[in-house]
């Protein structure tokens, strides 16, 4: 019978016990009622309750929280119904307010961000939403976090999972993209025939510009060689000019012109009738001293010309 009683005051401690000590893991907090009515709010921590009065009503995490909004139909600003999901990121930042500020904070914040999902999709035409997701997020974070303010969530951010068009619409965007990419690369090509044919142009252009270049540069050569050569000749005249005046002045130089007249006389009109049928012949062919006569006045006047010069 003892043994009974002392198990029965045993089990009775125990009970008592586990109802008056609470251990409060980090990153949570117990709320408290004390007959029926909130008393405190506990964190992390070790406390002691009294019994049958106080008890944890709530379990709070303070963590961040991630809550998966289930896809849901949306109706974009050009007329197409398209499925949109994603993630909603909260976290308790009051634990009371979570409590008894609503019911169910975790389904009120996915319900909220359903509705606002469905408002902001309305304001995008379909081939914008795909470029908006930040702007989408942004704008479910803020009315959601707005809404569940008073309930003691912080809404930290939001994530649009999938849009999903109807098939139709993949469909069109697919021709849509291809025929996109077929205009980007008839323009590329044109662009490159363009841009060929310039260059040839410009190939062209250069090439006949060298070529010119090349001809005059050519017949600039041609002339200076052609002048340097008849200036190289006069020099040469002049010089075989000046010995042979040089050579009449010395002694016997006079005999020698006569002599060399002569024999170029007779050996030019021998010359003439070997080539010719028919011929002029000179009244005075006989007179060969008065053609070197002749010659050798002429030959003393372009002296006397000279000598002034000199």
């Amino acid at each position: 019978m003892e043994f009974i009683i002392i198990a029965v005051l045993l089990v009775l401690v125990l009970t008592i016990f586990f109802k008056t000590v609470r251990i409060v893991p980090q990153r949570t907090a117990y709320v408290i009622e004390r007959l029926g009515q909130y008393s405190k709010t506990l964190e992390a921590g070790f406390y002691i309750l009294i019994p049958f009065l106080d008890k944890v009503a709530y379990k709070r995490s303070l963590k961040e929280e991630a809550i998966d909004v289930q896809e849901q139909i949306c109706i974009t600003k050009d007329n197409v119904s398209i499925g949109v999901d994603g993630i909603l990121y909260i976290q308790v930042i009051d634990a009371q307010k979570s409590a008894y500020g609503i019911e169910d904070y975790k389904f009120a914040t996915a319900q909220i961000a359903q509705t606002t999902m469905r408002s902001v999709f309305g304001t995008f035409d379909l081939d914008q939403t795909f470029e908006a997701r930040d702007i989408i997020n942004a704008r479910v974070v803020q009315a959601v976090d707005e809404a569940s303010e008073p309930w003691g969530v912080k809404v930290t951010r939001y994530e649009v999972k999938d849009i999903n068009p109807p098939q139709t619409i993949i469909e069109a965007m697919e021709k849509q993209m291809k025929a996109e990419r077929d205009k980007r690369a008839t323009i590329a090509e044109s662009e490159g025939e363009k841009q060929a044919a310039i260059n040839r142009a410009e190939g062209k252009r250069q090439s006949m510009i060298a070529e010119s270049e090349g001809e005059k540069q050519k017949r600039i050569n041609e002339a200076e060689g052609q002048a340097a050569e008849i200036e190289k000749v006069a020099e040469a005249t002049a010089r075989g000019i000046i010995r042979i005046a040089m050579a009449i002045n010395k002694e016997g130089g006079k005999e020698a012109v006569n002599l060399r007249i002569a024999e170029q006389y007779i050996k030019e009109f021998g010359n003439l009738a070997r080539k010719n049928n028919s011929m002029i012949i000179p009244s005075n062919l006989t007179d060969v001293a008065g053609f070197v006569a002749t010659a050798t006045r002429v030959i003393e006047e372009a002296k006397l010309i000279q000598r002034p010069n000199e």
